[in-house]
């Protein structure tokens, strides 16, 4: 996972990865994701999608030893595209599963909420909780960056959210979900199904 620290960017990296991360974990044994009744060891990840979250995520995930079957669980308002994308990456290689909620008491997942960027990180999972009352949110994906032809630098974006879905076994509608509107759409239980971003619903969700 190279980054180039040699450009004007450089110092929000290391922030991001050493200073102040403006993502924040705990780990938990949760009571159950699927109802099954198997506790499962999860990483509890919230915050913002900074610089460096994918190499953030990765060692926290090495540190909290999780092994295949067990879980992310995720609250963030998005953030940084290109993270989310590496960060979806990595869930996946480790054959982890993903939900969206916060720890509620010591061992249970209370709602909450994940939206822009975090949809790809959240479809990093093998398996896919939708927990009851959680929200996913999308919208359409804008650079920030210079370019010399915004156009082409969207249909770019767009190109590589729609393969990364793909990859991970994602409808293509959800792609075109985002690109309807610039503010937040959130999707209900019933459409994330649909478009296979939930895979296994949980509760009445």
């Amino acid at each position: 996972m190279y980054k180039d620290l040699s450009g004007p960017d450089a110092w929000s990296y290391w922030k991001d990865q050493y200073i102040s991360p403006s993502l924040t974990s705990q780990s938990a044994t949760l009571a159950s994701l699927d109802g099954s009744g198997r506790r499962t060891p999860a990483l509890i990840v919230r915050g913002t999608i900074g610089p460096a979250a994918a190499s953030w995520l990765r060692d926290r995930i090495e540190e909290s030893h999780l092994k295949q079957g067990d879980a992310v669980v995720l609250s963030s308002p998005g953030g940084d595209l290109g993270q989310a994308i590496i960060m979806g990456e990595i869930i996946r290689s480790h054959g982890l599963n993903t939900a969206v909620g916060t720890v509620d008491g010591p061992d249970e997942v209370a709602p909450s909420y994940c939206a822009s960027a975090c949809v790809l990180v959240f479809a990093g999972g093998n398996t896919r909780f939708g927990v009851e009352g959680s929200k996913l949110g999308v919208h359409r994906f804008v650079t920030t960056r210079p370019a010399e032809d915004p156009v082409a630098d969207a249909q770019r974006t767009a190109g590589a959210v729609l393969s990364y879905f793909t990859k991970m076994g994602v409808s293509s509608s959800v792609v075109e979900a985002m690109s309807a509107t610039g503010n937040i759409r959130w999707l209900s239980a019933k459409e994330a199904v649909a478009m296979n971003l939930i895979t296994t619903p949980v509760g009445n969700s």
